[in-house]
């Protein structure tokens, strides 16, 4: 039987990637993190002792806290979080047991710095259609819930880059661009270690849609046809992006739930005597 206010890793990564992701707080002590220093997908290293200044930012959003096997520190973390007024569980078996289940973890040294508010920083060109929607999604789902993504001119991207900390992406010469045929989406996925069968099932459909190659996956044109759609929709460019975390949850839980249902007319009609 789980133990109070416990989740598991199981249950943990089906929420994982979805719009009611809990805030992800990893607590290992400082040796613990330097054995391993990466981290669950989209957590944040905090001081456990320092929860008093980190409750009123979390503003009632759920957080899972995670130290190394789910003892005293995540443990403490949540009860503190909760005796605050702020929901709050521990992850059964800790970051050992998630590891140990060869789920996902993240290097954090491959994400930019991080400002004073804690989030990441990231600059692309503006009007976006495919890939400079499905990164924005990526990160904010699996790297960082609270990242800022930045829509400038082309020729402004690396100086808007330099200016701010941020990290550039869908550009030429920048780390995270395409690479031979894969675009932006797919070399995110590899980079980070995130080799979930839904992240590649649909990033062989953002690929398609991405480089006109709508042959890759039946869905690709769906995406192509949905995503310049809402180009066309939005002039404001971070209006559209929040139109297409929408657009993107749907494909990401249809690639991890619902790829083998049909649908159909019902033929529902009485059968004659």
């Amino acid at each position: 039987m789980p133990a109070p206010n416990a989740i598991s890793s199981d249950k943990l990564i089906r929420i994982i990637g979805t719009p009611r992701a809990p805030l992800l707080l990893d607590v290992r002590s400082e040796e613990d993190f330097a054995d391993d220093p990466r981290l669950l997908p989209g957590a944040n290293r905090i001081d456990d002792r320092a929860l008093g200044s980190l409750a009123p930012q979390l503003t009632g959003q759920l957080s899972i806290a995670i130290c190394q096997a789910g003892h005293r520190r995540s443990q403490g973390t949540a009860a503190w979080l909760r005796a605050e007024g702020c929901p709050s569980e521990y992850l059964e078996g800790g970051f050992e047991t998630w590891r140990s289940a060869g789920l996902p973890l993240i290097d954090p040294a491959k994400l930019p710095a991080r400002d004073a508010q804690g989030r990441t920083v990231w600059v692309t060109r503006s009007r976006p259609k495919i890939d400079r929607i499905a990164c924005p999604w990526l990160i904010r789902r699996f790297l960082d819930p609270r990242a800022i993504v930045l829509f400038v001119a082309p020729a402004e991207v690396t100086g808007v880059a330099e200016r701010y900390d941020a990290a550039p992406f869908d550009i030429e010469n920048a780390f995270w661009s395409h690479r031979g045929e894969r675009c932006t989406f797919d070399v995110m996925l590899e980079e980070l270690g995130l080799s979930l069968p839904a992240l590649e099932r649909l990033a062989i459909i953002v690929r398609g849609a991405d480089t006109a190659r709508l042959d890759l996956a039946p869905e690709a044109a769906g995406l192509l046809a949905a995503s310049l759609g809402l180009s066309r929709m939005y002039s404001d460019d971070l209006e559209q992006l929040e139109a297409g975390m929408l657009l993107y949850d749907a494909f990401y839980r249809w690639a991890r739930d619902a790829t083998d249902e049909t649908h159909n007319w019902p033929m529902n009609k009485p059968t004659a005597d």
